[in-house]
């Protein structure tokens, strides 16, 4: 697995196509984050912009190969294997991405609440936001499993419904990724710091589910 996980990620570091979901995440830090915004607020909005970047990039990376080499690869160490790499490589860009955005929320954020009054932990409040990062990142990775190959086939399909998905769960207030960015929103409001554990199990959970049924599909499709 290490050896597939160092060939997909060279792929996707030399095929470029990681640019566009990068630059969409810099584009939405950029206009979003202010300095001397508030710390919670600012974590949850950081986070929200990954579920979008997510999907892209689970995209970009289970569609990476070209079909021949896709074939060899699979020939050599599984198909299912070979998609879990995907996966994964996706996943990792993603973590990278995360912590690039905590990084950038600490150092241009206020640690206080909305009106300035209540002083909010710095450390806490980076950990909390950090969960709700990897709460939209699992759930964006989810939605990239099962609407790309070998889920979804055609492109006319799976691009509109990633992007519906995307939408969908980030507005709806039954979705995890929701939950944990409203709880930093909220929890700016009066300056108190909620940890996303309930919300990151879950996504945990339907990112597992998802990826393996899109594994366990990728060996009958091959």
């Amino acid at each position: 697995m290490i050896a597939l996980l160092r060939y997909q990620t060279a792929l996707l570091l030399g095929s470029y196509r990681w640019l566009p979901p990068v630059i969409l995440y810099a584009v939405w830090l950029t206009i979003g984050i202010r300095n001397g915004d508030p710390i919670l607020g600012t974590f949850g909005y950081a986070a929200g912009g990954l579920l979008p970047t997510a999907v892209w990039l689970t995209r970009v990376c289970v569609t990476n190969e070209p079909p021949a080499a896709r074939n060899c690869t699979a020939a050599a160490a599984g198909p299912s294997r070979v998609h879990l790499a995907c996966v994964l490589t996706a996943a990792g860009t993603g973590l990278l991405l995360a912590l690039i955005g905590t990084a950038v929320v600490l150092s241009l954020s206020d640690p206080h609440s909305n009106n300035h009054y209540v002083a909010v932990p710095v450390l806490p409040a980076a950990f909390s936001g950090l969960l709700a990062a990897l709460v939209c990142l699992l759930m964006g990775t989810a939605i990239g499993a099962l609407s790309n190959w070998p889920v979804l086939r055609s492109t006319g399909w799976s691009i509109p419904t990633g992007l519906i998905a995307a939408l969908l769960l980030s507005v709806l207030g039954a979705s995890p990724a929701n939950a944990a960015v409203s709880g930093l929103v909220t929890g700016s409001i009066h300056g108190t710091v909620s940890t996303p554990w309930l919300p990151l199990a879950v996504t945990a959970l339907i990112a597992a589910a998802a990826t393996a049924a899109a594994c366990a599909l990728s060996s009958r499709r091959s």
